[in-house]
């Protein structure tokens, strides 16, 4: 898990602070939003044609590790 959460950045200077998929202005909880309205990996990568399926991954990881919290 950790090498997932290696995708994960936070810059104060991008996106408001929040966590991002591997410092692109893509946020987590917009991929997150995204699986709970009901798309799928796939879906998304192909909105998204920059991201790579682990980042749909480390998403997940990274929520699941705040929750945890």
């Amino acid at each position: 898990m950790a090498s997932l959460l290696d995708r994960i950045t936070v810059d104060p200077a991008q996106c408001g602070g929040r966590a991002c998929i591997r410092g692109l202005r893509v946020r987590v909880v917009d991929v997150l939003e995204l699986l709970a309205a009901g798309e799928t990996s796939e879906q998304i990568l192909a909105e998204f044609p920059y991201l790579e399926r682990e980042d749909v991954s480390a998403a997940l990881a990274y929520a699941a590790r705040r929750l945890d919290r």
